[in-house]
């Protein structure tokens, strides 16, 4: 979660979820950031599998002409990677990492027919991403521009995302947990 000390209006009180985090750098989407943009209007078909609120949500700053999507595994789904009817790449990956944390989770080719996507019972649609170069995310970190938590299930797939910065800081515990009472302008104090 983004501390005041952030700075930058792309990450203020956001929420990010790391997909991928090595050598090369970093990268997440911003999970309580939703749209006014319903995912069937945007992409037809997928609102049958998308998690409420239904919405695309803004991902990150970083190639917003693009879209990520997460999809949450079905019970008893194998987390392997699937085959398409074709013998091609399948029509989701799973995201390994995110196994200790929020459950099975996969990425989602949203190229393809909703219909072909087996296994997966929700979806949520990120425009955009969050992405650190080399090194950079740690910087960050050793200015606490960022306060380090484990992830629920609840909070990838929360139908309240507005609410989610609060929640997560408070639960933290201690003073990290005071950081949820920042007043959005700290000049009226």
């Amino acid at each position: 979660m983004a501390t005041p000390v952030i700075g930058d209006p792309n990450f203020d009180r956001s929420v990010v979820f790391l997909l991928d985090h090595s050598d090369g750098g970093a990268l997440g989407v911003v999970i309580n950031r939703p749209t006014d943009v319903a995912i069937g209007d945007s992409l037809p078909g997928w609102d049958e599998l998308a998690a409420a609120p239904g919405v695309v949500f803004v991902g990150g700053p970083v190639e917003q002409a693009g879209a990520i999507g997460l999809g949450r595994l079905a019970p008893g789904t194998p987390v392997v990677e699937p085959l398409g009817d074709d013998g091609a790449d399948g029509p989701w990956s799973p995201v390994l990492t995110a196994l200790d944390s929020v459950g099975p989770l996969a990425t989602v080719d949203l190229t393809r027919d909703p219909t072909e996507v087996r296994g997966i019972e929700a979806v949520r649609v990120f425009v955009g991403y969050a992405g650190w170069a080399p090194g950079q995310l740690e910087g960050e970190l050793a200015q606490e521009a960022w306060v380090v938590a484990d992830a629920r299930p609840a909070d990838l797939w929360s139908a309240d995302p507005e609410g989610l910065w609060e929640r997560v800081l408070r639960r933290q515990g201690g003073t990290t947990a005071w950081l949820s009472l920042y007043p959005l302008d700290p000049s009226g104090n």
